[in-house]
């Protein structure tokens, strides 16, 4: 992203670790997956999970983007940012009657709906402030989304959505209440996908039902096929986004919707990286470590799913040499990479971690007290601070002794 120098210069402003967002490369990859279903009305919304800074929110709100929220305070977000509240959509599956409450009242475009439970209780809500309640249903397709099971959402054995029989139930008591209105149909089957045939196969099953849905003059407005485009980390081939637009307009056969897609790692993922410096060299036995300031309560994703980052030296040199990359919290789990031939590096020399955009701080804590990094981003070549580092002040505050 910026030369070697630059990191150095960072380094010393804003300290390590850092996550360091390039926002031409967000708005690159909003604009190439609207570009994609140019030949459609489509709404692309943001799935805010991903990386929550308003910052990039505003970016995306001032692109047109949408954005699919999982809590209402992310709603919350998406309207600080400046989002228009009928592009916004509500998910999750244990939404709290509060959030509900606040979702119908600010009358964003849809809530997401996960059980048959969760209906007549978004229908008491909605009856009890006299308003109509615009829903749409996760379908479960019960495809295999070929992914790490930790992030597979579309089998039977998932938490997600309804089986299609338990939808159609759904949908039918909807048409018959006074408080419901079903506008949408949503399924979502993994995160960090390679292969597009899943994804397909899904929509088929999906507007397969749709179509049912409309014989029954139920009129679904918005197809929702979620997000779950994955990026190349390592060596994973990536989705063609034309394929993968073509393939869910053939899914559709002709009909007239509005396609929803929900993006959040490709958005972001390969726009951000993470700054750390190494603290000490360690041998134990012929197994060498490089211990560095940045941890598992900085960027997760590692010791959560084994997920792999590569990560850079800025430094140049043909004697490589076998490291775990480690950080300080006390867990064996703790760590960055593992078998990386990298430099002999030294204490204080940096790190780049790539790829770290999507599901980094957006997955940080506090553990062992530590305080959450600074994110910067590059605007046009500059540099701007979009959230100071947390101080231990900021930590402590809301505690009582």
């Amino acid at each position: 992203m910026i030369d070697i120098k630059n990191y150095e210069n960072l380094a010393k402003t804003y300290k390590t670790p850092l996550y360091i967002y390039d926002f031409d490369k967000i708005k690159n990859n909003y604009l190439d997956l609207k570009e994609a279903f140019k030949a459609r009305k489509s709404l692309i919304c943001y799935a805010v999970k991903a990386n929550s800074n308003l910052n990039i929110l505003k970016l995306l709100a001032d692109l047109g983007s949408g954005f699919d929220c999982v809590s209402f305070n992310e709603v919350k977000k998406a309207l600080i940012s400046g989002a228009s509240r009928y592009k916004i959509i509500f998910s999750g599956v244990g939404k709290t009657d509060d959030e509900i409450e606040n979702a119908l009242k600010e009358d964003i475009l849809m809530l997401n709906i996960e059980s048959f439970e969760e209906l007549l209780n978004v229908e008491k809500i909605a009856k009890s402030l006299n308003l109509k309640a615009r829903i749409s249903v996760r379908v479960n397709p019960n495809i295999n989304p070929k992914t790490h099971p930790y992030i597979s959402t579309g089998l039977k054995e998932n938490k997600f959505g309804v089986s299609i029989n338990e939808a159609r139930k759904i949908y039918i008591y909807a048409k018959k209440s006074d408080f419901l209105e079903s506008i949408g149909i949503h399924f979502h089957i993994g995160s960090q996908l390679s292969d597009v045939t899943p994804i397909l196969e899904s929509a088929t099953l999906v507007s397969s039902l749709m179509r049912e849905l409309k014989a029954l003059e139920i009129d679904i407005k918005f197809f929702d096929i979620g997000g779950g485009i994955g990026i190349k980390y390592d060596d994973e081939k990536t989705i063609n986004l034309y394929e993968y637009a073509q393939g869910v307009l053939k899914a559709l056969d002709g009909q007239d919707c509005t396609i929803v897609c929900e993006p959040g790692r490709s958005i972001v993922a390969n726009a951000g990286e993470m700054l750390v410096k190494v603290l000490y060299k360690k041998e134990n036995d012929g197994k060498n470590f490089l211990i560095v300031d940045g941890a598992m309560n900085d960027l997760l994703r590692p010791s959560l799913y084994n997920a792999f980052h590569n990560i850079v030296s800025l430094k140049n040199s043909q004697d490589l040499v076998n490291f775990d990359i480690v950080g300080p919290i006390c867990e064996s789990g703790d760590f960055l990479g593992k078998d990386r031939y990298l430099p002999n590096l030294d204490k204080g020399d940096l790190l780049v971690v790539k790829d770290a955009g999507a599901y980094g701080f957006s997955m940080s804590s506090n553990y062992n007290s530590r305080l959450k990094p600074a994110e910067v981003a590059l605007i046009n070549s500059e540099v701007k601070l979009i959230r100071k580092r947390q101080s231990f002040e900021d930590l402590i505050k809301d505690e009582r002794v």
